[in-house]
C-alpha cells in the first residue's frame, strides 16, 4: 500500500512539475510574441479574480503560497 502511494504521489509531483514548466513557457512565449495560448490573460484573470475577493483573495493566496513551500 505505501508502495502504491508512492507512486501516485511521484506521479502527481511529475505532472505538476511538467504543469509549471509549460505555464512559465506559456508565459515567456506570450511575451516574446503575441499571446497565442492566452496564458497571460489567464494570469490576468486570476490576479483581477483575486483582487475582487478582497480578504478571501488574500487568504486563498496565503494557502496557495503555503502549500507550495511543502
Amino acid at each position: 500500500m505505501k508502495n502504491v502511494i508512492k507512486q501516485i504521489n511521484d506521479f502527481l509531483g511529475m505532472t505538476t512539475g511538467l504543469l509549471i514548466n509549460l505555464i512559465v513557457a506559456g508565459t515567456i512565449i506570450g511575451i516574446l510574441y503575441d499571446d497565442i495560448f492566452g496564458v497571460i490573460a489567464g494570469i490576468g484573470n486570476a490576479v483581477s479574480a483575486i483582487g475582487d475577493g478582497g480578504v478571501a483573495g488574500l487568504v486563498a493566496v496565503m494557502i496557495v503560497a503555503m502549500w507550495m513551500k511543502k
